[in-house]
């Protein structure tokens, strides 16, 4: 590509525009390196500031990110999740046309806290399922899960192998539970030295931290999710409507 130096476009923007043309025609790909500022600058035959401006539009903008002394990378573009239906993480990968698989970091009976018990309308110290889980699609690390659900309601569920079951699957044909409505906060966060490793994040690293508690058709909560999401691959959106007109 030539630059218009005659163009009204300044001439880091024509930069800027070509690295976004390459990246969406897949020449360069997400999480591979792109040239270097003097290579651009030398390809380009303009200074390094200006070249240097393009990368920082295109780095605000969550294009590329830096490595400190390894270059600039293609930064894989956010999955948009719409917050419209009740659905899981197995189902939200599958619909995008990507292969969900998951790795059980804990999967047992444990009493409940306060916390689970009180989302659960349980005791405190009823027997619980704690079934926390990486959550992956194409081999890539994406959240962090926590499952919470009454032990005796669901006795012989640890009894599934869900590194490739859908927990809302089992639920669904094993027991017949009808998930209709959950109630779900996020908000942001640092990750953790663990999230760090679990996710394969560089720090330091920005995350979105979710609590969903998911009712039956019954008006019952049945599952207490904490969930830990990387930040820079999710994005979240939902439509507002007006309840009345003024």
């Amino acid at each position: 590509m030539l630059l218009r130096r005659d163009a009204p476009e300044p001439l880091y923007i024509q930069i800027k525009e070509y690295l976004i043309n390459e990246i969406k025609a897949g020449t360069f790909q997400p999480d591979q390196r792109i040239p270097s500022e003097r290579e651009l600058s030398e390809q380009f035959k303009v200074g390094r500031m200006t070249v240097r401006q393009a990368l920082l539009e295109l780095a605000h903008e969550g294009k590329i990110y830096t490595r400190m002394g390894k270059g600039t990378f293609v930064q894989a573009p956010k999955i948009d999740q719409q917050l419209r239906s009740l659905t899981g993480f197995s189902e939200d990968v599958r619909q995008r046309g990507g292969h969900p698989s998951s790795r059980v970091l804990e999967a047992k009976v444990i009493p409940a806290s306060r916390t689970v018990a009180r989302a659960l309308r349980l005791v405190e110290g009823d027997q619980i399922i704690f079934l926390s889980r990486l959550r992956l699609s194409d081999g890539v690390p994406l959240a962090l899960e926590s499952a919470h659900l009454p032990h005796a309601q669901f006795p012989d569920l640890l009894e599934h192998n869900f590194e490739v079951e859908s927990l809302y699957e089992v639920l669904k044909n094993d027991y017949g539970i009808n998930l209709v409505q959950a109630e779900q906060t996020i908000e942001a966060a640092l990750a953790t030295p663990a999230e760090i490793e679990m996710l394969s994040l560089k720090p330091p690293a920005a995350v979105l931290k979710m609590e969903r508690l998911t009712y039956n058709d019954a008006g019952m909560p049945v599952e207490y999710v904490p969930s830990t999401y990387r930040g820079d691959r999710y994005k979240f959106r939902s439509v507002l409507q007006t309840g009345s007109l003024f």
